[in-house]
């Protein structure tokens, strides 16, 4: 019998993809069908979004446990957070959760270890970019890695924030950032973090440059193999 996933959600988008790729790739471990039994609870997005503008992690630390709290009385037997961001304040929820947790920038620097990959693009919200949420994991594995220039960083926050969070892809918003990604490539970057659970939406190995650590994905794909091991 597998275990019980709870997800943390903060932005709409990105626990979507999450849910769904938890849903559609149960199948290829348990049959036809068939998935481990998944909770997700999700508070307004502007609760963390406010807490984020005055740099209150306590304030987001909060709002992920109170979720925490709720799954657990769901059955939930681990728990999950699709969005990158907000995993700043990781360190203060850990002590005080009722359930344990897998670590999206964990999940995602293993999967650029396995890969062979030695100097990573880190490309997310502002708050992400200017956080020690992937640079810190990235140290402990010995991994170099880089950030897209001021401006980037702050027309691709807008492209998140503005757009992808509010369910808006516009075709010049991709090409913009796919242009990022060439840009990071040419400054020695060997692959490209997804670091904002949207960012799959727009970007993939398809189009981009760089090879993709799709966050979303990898953090649903370990909640898998964890419920189901």
């Amino acid at each position: 019998m597998s275990l019980h996933i709870g997800i943390v959600g903060c932005s709409a988008a990105g626990a979507a993809l999450c849910y769904r790729t938890i849903c559609e790739e149960g199948a290829s471990l348990l049959g036809p069908h068939a998935h481990p039994e998944v909770s997700m609870h999700t508070p307004s997005l502007t609760l963390y979004v406010d807490c984020l503008e005055r740099g209150d992690r306590q304030g987001v630390a909060d709002l992920m446990l109170a979720s925490a709290h709720k799954l657990a009385g769901a059955g939930a037997d681990f728990l999950i957070c699709p969005d990158n961001t907000i995993h700043q304040a990781f360190d203060l929820v850990q002590a005080s959760s009722p359930l344990p947790w897998l670590h999206i920038a964990e999940e995602v620097v293993t999967a650029a270890v396995q890969h062979g990959y030695r100097r990573v693009a880190i490309t997310g919200t502002g708050w992400l970019m200017g956080s020690e949420v992937y640079p810190a994991v990235l140290r402990k594995q010995g991994l170099d890695f880089a950030l897209p220039d001021a401006n980037d960083q702050k027309r691709l926050n807008s492209i998140i924030m503005d757009e992808l969070v509010c369910g808006i892809i516009k075709p010049e918003s991709v090409r913009e950032y796919l242009a990022m990604i060439d840009r990071l490539k040419a400054g020695g970057c060997d692959a490209v973090i997804l670091g904002c659970t949207e960012l799959p939406l727009i970007a993939s190995d398809d189009n981009s440059s760089l090879p993709t650590l799709d966050s979303t994905r990898l953090l649903a794909r370990a909640a898998l193999r964890k419920a189901c091991a």
